[in-house]
């Protein structure tokens, strides 16, 4: 009696056990299947995936090249506009110099020709309105 009673427990068990793995080994068999399905469909895809990003990096590196040739084309640029800056600077500067100096030459020769008609006024009132010690008048009227 203990033995049938053991191996009614026993098949009690083997039929709870089988019912409990069959789910699982159809749910198991489910993913099995997605994730062969999910690798068929990366290979098909990957290889197009990876040709475009390389495509996507050439390009990227074409687009790279190409800015720093504009950079150090506009590199170029400013430097040269720098050295015009320079040069208009510098221009700048001398004609302000140039300009004093050109003030004070002319301060120079207007008080020259002030000095130069206040000495012939005083040697003309001198001479009695003489012109070059002869007899004649400088201010007739």
């Amino acid at each position: 009696m203990i033995g049938e009673i053991a191996l009614c427990v026993g098949a009690v068990t083997f039929v709870v056990l089988v019912g409990w793995l069959i789910p699982l080994l159809i749910q198991l068999r489910k993913s099995v299947a997605e994730s062969e399905y999910l690798l068929a469909r990366m290979n098909d895809e990957l290889p197009l995936l990876l040709k475009e990003i390389r495509s996507a990096t050439e390009n990227m590196n074409s687009l790279i090249e190409h800015a720093r040739g504009g950079v150090e084309h506009a590199a170029v640029l400013l430097h040269a506009a720098g050295a015009v800056g320079d040069t208009i600077q510098r221009v700048h500067e001398t004609v302000r110099g140039g300009g004093r100096s050109l003030l004070v030459a002319l301060a120079s020769m207007v008080a020259g020709v002030t000095a130069t008609m206040a000495v012939v006024k005083a040697h003309i009132h001198r001479e009695g309105g003489m012109v070059n010690g002869k007899g004649g008048l400088l201010n007739v009227r």
